[in-house]
């Protein structure tokens, strides 16, 4: 197998100057949800460990949240949209199909006019990590100096409640970051994919902003499918190893990483993760209980969460990890 890995050494020089997120103003907790499924009160908090979520309301689509989420980065950047040479989207699922979320979000800042590349990376739950990988590259080349990398999802219209054990776990968001020139920077990424694992999690149509307008006979194909304990089964056994070379590729040990900032896939996979890779509970940013399984945007709200929390300060190492369908297995050590 080709090594897939890319080492600090050609990806120093960027830096993350700004992060931001938006959750939809609608917020759903378990309660409401046992109610949904005519459970008794607190079956969902007990047995998907889950709280609450948010769930997009109208005028809440993939790209508006996007822009929110951009807009809140940029802010914290402090940096305006004008300054950005490149946007690139790692959505877990498009807007539409054509043309791609990055350009919806590009127009929505304001930027419709103004040329600056705009593109999604499609690599489902993993899609921000990789599109921060791209980022990486071209400020590394010289072919960008301010790049914004986001990732906006709306699980919840490809939910099917008649399974209940996948439709519980789903929350919607986004969350942004600007990247700039710096001295920082990834100092290992790495991606595998198993493609005997690809129908563990199948979406197998769709568009977030058209699900409504399909007929009946063709709504099903917009239903998320999940086997969670065979995409598990596919990843555990992969894990491990996976992780160990991705630390060894950036010359760190465990014990270097400030925070570990995992894809919240669920509860269950969070801990089962934790106990098979022997990662310490306390380094984990979890947001898993209060938003839940937000594809894509799982892992930069987690990055966001640390960052607004000061959990993860000024040159402190993040590990960035998870799985997606695929099944693929990806990650980065990052210098904060």
């Amino acid at each position: 197998m080709l090594d897939m890995t890319t080492t600090g050494a050609g990806l120093n020089g960027f830096r993350i100057l700004g992060t931001g997120r938006y959750l939809p103003q609608n917020k759903v907790t378990s309660a409401q949800i046992d109610q949904r499924l005519n459970w008794p009160e607190g079956t969902v908090a007990a047995r998907f460990g889950l709280t609450s979520r948010h769930v997009a309301g109208a005028g809440e689509s993939t790209s508006e949240m996007a822009a929110a989420a951009a807009r809140d980065a940029l802010q914290a950047a402090g940096r305006e949209a004008s300054d950005l040479d490149l946007i690139i989207g790692g959505c877990g699922v498009m807007e539409q199909a054509i043309p791609s979320t990055a350009v919806l979000v590009q127009d929505r800042l304001g930027l419709g006019r103004s040329g600056i590349a705009a593109f999604d990376v499609n690599a489902t739950c993993l899609g921000f990590v990789q599109a921060m990988d791209v980022a990486a590259m071209y400020i590394a080349m010289g072919r960008a100096r301010h790049v914004l990398v986001f990732a906006s999802d709306i699980a919840s219209v490809g939910l099917d409640w008649n399974v209940p054990d996948t439709a519980c776990i789903f929350g919607d968001g986004a969350a942004a970051v600007v990247l700039g020139i710096g001295e920082a920077g990834i100092l290992a990424s790495r991606m595998e994919t198993y493609g005997e694992g690809r129908g563990a999690c199948v979406l197998a149509g769709g568009g977030t902003g058209y699900a409504s307008l399909l007929p009946a006979a063709q709504a099903s194909a917009l239903y998320f499918q999940m086997d969670g304990q065979q995409a598990w089964r596919h990843a555990a056994r992969r894990l491990p190893r996976f992780t160990a070379r991705l630390l060894d590729s950036a010359g760190v040990e465990m014990s270097d990483i400030a925070c570990i900032i995992p894809h919240q896939a669920s509860g269950g996979a969070l801990d089962h993760g934790l106990a098979r890779l022997g990662l310490p509970a306390e380094k984990v940013v979890r947001t898993y209980t209060e938003c839940g399984n937000q594809i894509a945007s799982s892992i930069p709200n987690a990055l966001h969460h640390a960052v607004a929390a000061g959990r993860l300060q000024r040159g402190d190492l993040a590990l960035l990890i998870g799985t997606s369908a695929g099944l693929s297995i990806g990650g980065m050590v990052v210098r904060y």
